[in-house]
């Protein structure tokens, strides 16, 4: 099959196109023909060696993907060869007491396709039974790929971890990013009023055509006092964060007294400095979030096919383009995701 393997640590030069063995599924294991896989930081990050530094190599990446069901392994029973499918990222044991209580991003096993094991950077790949969902009729492959990782981050943030209410004014930091652009529409969803932030006069545009309410340029210098002079005063009740060390002084002055912060990434540095006054005089909760159940993925598909949320496909490049996608998110170049097709 062809591939994209990374060989090495580094620039997005480190990607290439190879062929690879078709990988055979085991027991209650069924392989995927793909038609898409969908990009995110976790890759480049993975790329670079921020993230699982110790990852044997070659390896292939890629959290996202859709395509149809090739071939099943003994014990299958709720998919057959020929149906369409959504991959669903997150890979744990089912087993132990976290898995059993629907926390299975919490397993001590715990691993995300394309981090940890080969993803979906390949015309095949092969996943537990448990890992696919059917995929929407009314999408194409393209917009199924571009689904799971970002929708489910920006689900647990918005519903599991923020509790987000009917009135509630939300900050979403770095609307143009996939998980941004999911958390706006989740928010939206669930009443609240969202304010996104970006760094560019056309991000902003298009988040507001995404539903946000209110948005502010975040490369202004005083943008924290935007977004209180837009709360009248107050702050942000909750707050969607995954931009890092550079923003997060401003992220906890945008927040309203006894105001929520969910963090699931720190795209500009992982060591920023934490004014602790302000979080315990002004009573703030700042959790951190990673992924979510694989249950979560349910109800996300359920409200994409009523119309209620919606992929956003920034660009598409073949396969063989990946590192060209790679520098797309990098640059910051693309509202949206970035997906690659398989031909």
């Amino acid at each position: 099959m062809r591939a994209v393997v990374m060989r090495a640590r580094g620039g997005p030069e480190v990607l290439e196109v190879a062929d690879l063995p078709v990988p055979e599924p085991g027991p209650k294991e069924v392989r995927v023909r793909l038609k898409a896989a969908a990009l995110n930081h976790l890759d480049v990050w993975v790329r670079k060696g921020v993230a699982s530094p110790k990852l044997p190599l070659p390896h292939v990446l890629g959290a996202d993907g859709s395509g149809v069901v090739d071939a099943v392994g003994p014990g299958v029973e709720g998919f057959a060869p020929g149906d369409e499918v959504v991959i669903n990222p997150g890979l744990s044991c089912g087993r132990c007491e976290r898995c059993l209580a629907g926390e299975d991003n919490l397993c001590p096993r715990y691993q995300i396709l394309g981090e940890h094991r080969h993803g979906t950077y390949a015309e095949y790949v092969v996943l537990p039974e448990a890992n696919l969902a059917p995929k929407p009729k009314s999408l194409s492959f393209e917009e199924a790929a571009a689904i799971p990782l970002t929708f489910l981050t920006a689900w647990q943030m918005v519903v599991d971890k923020l509790g987000v209410r009917p009135g509630d004014d939300v900050l979403v930091m770095a609307a143009g990013s996939g998980v941004s652009v999911a958390a706006i529409q989740i928010a939206k969803l669930f009443g609240a009023r969202v304010i996104a932030t970006a760094g560019s006069e056309d991000k902003l545009r298009r988040a507001k055509a995404l539903g946000a309410d209110e948005t502010v340029n975040y490369t202004h210098p005083d943008w924290p006092k935007e977004v209180r002079r837009l709360t009248g005063g107050k702050g942000a009740d909750k707050v969607v964060d995954h931009t890092g060390a550079l923003y997060f002084e401003g992220v906890i002055k945008a927040t309203a007294n006894g105001g929520r912060i969910a963090i699931a990434g720190a795209s500009s540095g992982y060591e920023g400095t934490l004014p602790f006054a302000h979080v315990f005089y002004r009573q703030l909760s700042i959790l951190g979030s990673t992924m979510a159940s694989k249950s979560r993925l349910f109800p996300i598909l359920r409200f994409v096919e009523e119309g209620k949320l919606k992929p956003v496909v920034g660009q598409v490049l073949p396969l063989e383009a990946a590192a060209e996608g790679h520098r797309l998110l990098e640059e910051r170049r693309v509202f949206g995701k970035v997906v690659l097709q398989m031909g």
